[in-house]
Parts: C-alpha cells; sequence; structure tokens
C-alpha cells in the first residue's frame, strides 16, 4: 500500500515530522512517496490510498496574509494546478484516502475544494494560536475509532482556534485556549468525516517531532492511517 506524502514549507521543521509519519506509515504497512513539490505529489495520486499533507504551501497572497509572507510570495508561493486539483478530485473519488496535519489548514488558500475537503480552513486575520509553550491537554471524545478508549493527554503543541469549520464537522479532540486573565474557549483538534467518496482525517496537532513522540498521538495517528485507507 503506498501513501503520497506532500512535505515541505516555512517556519516548520517538516524534514523531522515529515519523517514521524513515514515511521507510523510503516509501522501500518504503507509505504511513503514524500514529495515537496505540490503538483509532483498530486500527479503522483493514482494508485495510492491515501494522501498526507504535512506541508505549509500556500499562495501568500491572499486577503490577511502578513507582509512577512507576501514579501516570500514569489518565491516561496503555490497553487495547484488544473490538473493537480482533478486530480485530487479523482483520488477521492477512487476511495483515497486524505491525512491532513497540522498546517494542512493553511494551505491552497486559492482552492476552495481543499477547505471544504478538509472540513476547516485557516483565515488570515481571524484564526489564530498563542505561541508553542506549556504543555496543554487534550481531550478525546467518544463514538469514533480514532479516539475509542484513548485518556486525555498532554502534548507541547499548537492549539489552532477559529478555523472556518464545515458544516456538520464533530470534533474527536479537543483542547481549551486562553482568551483573557478568566475566560478560556475549546477548540477542535481532531476530526474525521467522508468526502468526495474517500475518507478525510485532519489532525491539527504535529507543529514539531515532540508531538509526535506522545502515546496517545501517535496512536491517534495509526488509528487515521488505518481509518482512511479502510484498514
Amino acid at each position: 500500500m503506498r501513501a503520497v506524502v506532500l512535505s515541505g514549507g516555512l517556519t516548520h521543521d517538516f524534514p523531522a515530522t515529515t519523517a514521524c509519519l513515514v515511521e507510523l506509515l510503516a509501522e501500518q504497512g504503507v509505504e511513503a512517496d514524500v514529495h515537496t513539490g505540490v503538483d509532483a505529489a498530486l500527479h503522483a495520486l493514482p494508485g495510492a490510498a491515501l494522501l498526507v499533507v504535512n506541508a505549509l504551501r500556500w499562495t501568500m497572497t491572499g486577503p490577511g496574509t502578513p507582509d512577512r509572507y507576501r514579501r516570500l510570495a514569489g518565491e516561496e508561493g503555490a497553487s495547484p494546478s488544473a490538473s493537480a486539483r482533478a486530480g485530487l478530485a479523482a483520488h477521492l473519488e477512487a476511495g483515497g484516502g486524505v491525512l491532513g496535519l497540522h498546517t494542512a489548514s493553511i494551505c491552497f488558500d486559492d482552492w476552495p475544494q481543499w477547505g471544504r475537503t478538509l472540513g476547516g480552513a485557516w483565515v488570515w486575520g481571524h484564526s489564530h494560536h498563542p505561541p508553542i509553550g506549556p504543555a496543554i491537554e487534550a481531550a478525546p471524545a467518544a463514538g469514533h475509532e480514532l479516539v475509542d478508549g484513548l485518556d486525555p493527554f498532554t502534548v507541547v503543541d499548537e492549539v489552532y482556534g477559529d478555523l472556518d469549520l464545515a458544516p456538520g464537522i464533530v470534533p474527536l479532540l479537543t483542547a481549551r485556549q486562553p482568551t483573557g486573565p478568566d475566560t478560556e474557549t475549546t477548540h477542535p483538534l481532531l476530526w474525521a468525516r467522508e468526502h468526495g467518496g474517500g475518507r478525510v482525517v485532519y489532525d491539527a496537532l504535529g507543529h514539531h517531532p515532540p508531538s509526535y513522540e506522545v502515546p496517545e498521538h501517535r496512536e491517534i495517528v495509526r488509528r487515521a492511517i488505518r481509518w482512511t485507507t479502510r484498514g
């Protein structure tokens, strides 16, 4: 079984976190086909069971994008071609799975279908996360095989807040984020859904390798690989 892995981008150690994912894929008997080019990855999908997006690739020119990224758009910005976008649709229609990690929700800001597939999208100027720091407590829900039987656990990672969520998203893992001296809000970190004929999981954790060293998070990723590839 083969998974196409899109890796790479700014501000994160994607080679290191992708190595963690390649290891977890191998544990499930899935061979990783790693690409750093957006079109190369999406054109490699025929015959693959799974697309894994562990990358930060977007135009860097959309509304609200900070100037520090806009200045790099010419060399770092990315937008999938029409044929690459069609490749994702064909992958899903064939029953292929999608597993998006962490910054996958920021990717492809000029491709609305990507956000609809993943189930959520980052909106510059609205979505946010605090600086990575003390461990957060991640609380599993119940009623889905990705999290059934797991206890709450702590992990040093970022809590993405106020993503633009698709209707009907059911959080399977949540964490609280302070919003003031005496207030906090709860944000979804994980969900699973079916879309376009395939199964899709988004896991907002995975900022750095220590996140993948937490046993409960490793188990969630293992289960996500099995669920998106239908075992």
